[in-house]
């Protein structure tokens, strides 16, 4: 008895091995050098299969960065050890180390200058990456508020721009060394305003 192929199966193989190539040409040739073209050559596919699911190169780049993530995350959560400094000290300094990565940070400055350039894309990294990962975030500082180590009237989309929004502009504008230390004095800073009166 033959066994039919399932294109249900390789049509996931191709899309995963788009995806891996993708990332693959970031990290050895900059965002810029990276073509439809290479990828597809890469992954063994036609240019139209890449077309068939994504209208861009940004397109790809920030899906192959995406599941990236959901395969590292899977459901995620922050640390919560009932001690709101401690835990967003940890938090910090790991995004604090992840920004100073040049193994991350050259993909990442490239799908910046995509979401900048593209309404569209910028509408899907907050949708599928930026919203589910700043609602484990809140979550970690609803339950501080329930501890009342932080104000329960806090606003919390608020609070998290005033918590990252200085470490991404260093980072954009390359204006000052990431460091544990650096990542520590935000979180100080950041407790000094979030604490109950």
């Amino acid at each position: 008895m033959s066994k039919h192929p399932d294109p249900s199966r390789r049509s996931e193989r191709s899309r995963q091995a788009i995806l891996a190539a993708a990332r693959e040409l970031v990290s050895e040739i900059g965002y810029g050098k990276v073509s439809i073209e290479a990828i597809a050559a890469r992954a063994g596919v036609g240019k139209q299969t890449i077309y068939r699911w994504w209208r861009s190169k940004g397109a790809v780049i920030f899906d192959a960065f995406l599941a990236l993530s959901e395969a590292e995350e899977g459901g995620m959560a922050l640390p919560d050890t009932g001690d709101i400094e401690a835990d967003l000290k940890t938090v910090m300094r790991a995004t604090v180390a992840e920004f100073a990565d040049p193994a991350f940070e050259e993909p990442i400055r490239a799908l910046n200058t995509e979401i900048i350039n593209d309404p569209d894309l910028a509408a899907q990294y907050r949708e599928r990456l930026a919203a589910p990962v700043d609602e484990a975030k809140k979550a970690r500082l609803r339950s501080a508020q329930q501890a009342g180590q932080i104000a329960a009237d806090l606003d919390l989309d608020l609070a998290l721009e005033l918590l990252y929004a200085p470490l991404f502009q260093r980072w954009l504008h390359r204006s000052g060394p990431l460091t544990p230390e650096y990542a520590d004095a935000l979180v100080d800073l950041f407790l000094k305003a979030a604490r109950p009166a």
